[in-house]
Parts: C-alpha cells; sequence; structure tokens
C-alpha cells in the first residue's frame, strides 16, 4: 500500500528541475552572463588552490572569461543530464524498460529542451540555438543510459532475491487459482484412491475349498460365493453338461442297433 503511494511522488524531482531550468531561461542575457562568469571565476580560483599555481586575481579572471562559453554549455548538458535521471527513474519504476524507455523519456526531455529554446526568444537578450538543443540531448543520452545501468545492476544484485520471491509467490497464486477454478467448474470430483483389499486368510485360500455362500479369498464387500446348493435339482437334471452326454449316448446307441438290424436283414436276403 505504501509503495502504490509513493509512486506518484517519484515524479516530483522532474518536475522540480523542469521549474529550474524554466527559471534559468527567464533570466535576461546580462543577468545569465553575470551568472556563468561567477560560476567559471569560482571554479578557476579552487583549481588554482588545488592546484598551487599562485595566479594573480587579473590573470583569474582572464581565465574564466575564457572559459565562460564551455562552463554555460556544460551547464546545459548538466541540467538535461540530471533531468534526465528525474525521469526516466520513475518510469523504471513503472516498468518501463529498454528501448522504450529510451524513447519515451528521450523524446520527452528534448521536446522540452526545445520549448525551453523557444521561450528563450521572448527573453531580453537571449535567443534559441539548435546547438544548444543538441547539447541539451547529449546530457539526455548518458543520463538514460546511467539509470539503466543502475536499475540492471540493481535487479541483478540487491533487488535479485525479492524479484525471485515475487514471482514464486505469482506463480503459486496462478497455480492455486487454476486448481480452484477447475474444481468449481467440475461437478464430478475425481475418485478417491481405493486400497487394495487385504486376504483374512491366506491358508483357507490355499489349501481349504470354499464352502457354499462363503468368500474364500477374504475380499471386503464383496459378492457372496454362489455354493451347489443354490441351485436347484430340476435345473441339475434337465441342464448340464451330465445330462448332455446322457443323451448323446442314448441317441448313438439307438443309431447303433438300428444299423444292425438293417445289417442282418440285408445278410438274411442274400443267404436265401
Amino acid at each position: 500500500m505504501l509503495i502504490k503511494f509513493l509512486k506518484p511522488l517519484s515524479f516530483i524531482p522532474a518536475l522540480f528541475l523542469m521549474y529550474v531550468i524554466f527559471s534559468f531561461s527567464s533570466q535576461d542575457g546580462d543577468t545569465s552572463a553575470n551568472l556563468s562568469y561567477e560560476v567559471s571565476y569560482t571554479i578557476v580560483e579552487a583549481g588554482n588552490i588545488v592546484l598551487d599555481a599562485d595566479l594573480q586575481p587579473s590573470e583569474i579572471a582572464s581565465l574564466a572569461t575564457r572559459f565562460n562559453g564551455v562552463v554555460r554549455k556544460l551547464a546545459h548538458m548538466t541540467e538535461y543530464f540530471a533531468l534526465a535521471i528525474a525521469v526516466s527513474f520513475p518510469l523504471y519504476v513503472y516498468g518501463l524498460r529498454g528501448i522504450p524507455l529510451m524513447l519515451v523519456a528521450g523524446l520527452f526531455c528534448v521536446a522540452f529542451a526545445a520549448s525551453d529554446e523557444f521561450h528563450q526568444s521572448f527573453v531580453d537578450g537571449r535567443g534559441p540555438g539548435v546547438r544548444d538543443v543538441l547539447i541539451d540531448s547529449f546530457g539526455v543520452f548518458w543520463g538514460i543510459i546511467l539509470v539503466r545501468i543502475i536499475g540492471w545492476t540493481g535487479r541483478k544484485t540487491i533487488f535479485r532475491s525479492f524479484g525471485k520471491k515475487k514471482k514464486t509467490k505469482g506463480v503459486d497464486e496462478a497455480a492455486a487459482s487454476e486448481e480452484a477454478s477447475y474444481y468449481n467448474a467440475s461437478s464430478v470430483y475425481p475418485p478417491p484412491v481405493q486400497k487394495r483389499p487385504t486376504y483374512q486368510n491366506n491358508q483357507m485360500r490355499s489349501t481349504q475349498n470354499p464352502m457354499p455362500g462363503q468368500n474364500p479369498w477374504g475380499y471386503q464387500n464383496a459378492h457372496p460365493y454362489p455354493g451347489p446348493s443354490s441351485y436347484s435339482q430340476t435345473s441339475q437334471d434337465t441342464c448340464g453338461p451330465k445330462k448332455k452326454r446322457q443323451n448323446n449316448a442314448e441317441n448313438l446307441s439307438e443309431d447303433m442297433s438300428l444299423k444292425k438290424l438293417v445289417r442282418d436283414l440285408t445278410k438274411k436276403d442274400k443267404t436265401e
């Protein structure tokens, strides 16, 4: 809940930098030149102290005037370098990565640089410059590249375990929801696995003959064994293999007696 609340606040640095850049562009030409000169003088003076060059104030002022143009261009590039970082970071947090991040953040920052140069055309002593837009775009490019490098390194090192846990949690929730939807959609649940029945008496199964109406194998819930008593005497007399063999024997004896009679009569005719 806190992360969802803080995500929109990540755009505040970008809005602040845009306000700062617009304020600098609103200065007239003399004020902007004096500000850049003071920055150049401070840089040269700090270099004189660090390098112990023992430069005179006139020499420091001369060097500051010489490097004033370079400082102004570096200031342009630094402003938009910071703006690109401030714009790319929230987009990265919202899941925009790779080429889409470079396109969206780059086009936005370059468009703001062009609009800022157009705004300078209405300020006294200032004017638009295409070269300034190109310098600003160079700073924007490296700002986006830095955000991509930091984000990729963080995902591979610091936030790697957090990403794995989040992915595993999402997979488990998806599997649980899929299983729940399956059981909710199906009206018949799969039958429970039945255990293999056990024998009650292995010795009786191997040595003893089953009694009529007795379960010889000891299976639970098995049908009773139909013994000989379940058959009626009439059915045993009228059907079955024994009765069929008896009928076949009688028919065979009748056929043999008839053949013998025919043979005797034929023999008697021949003798007469």
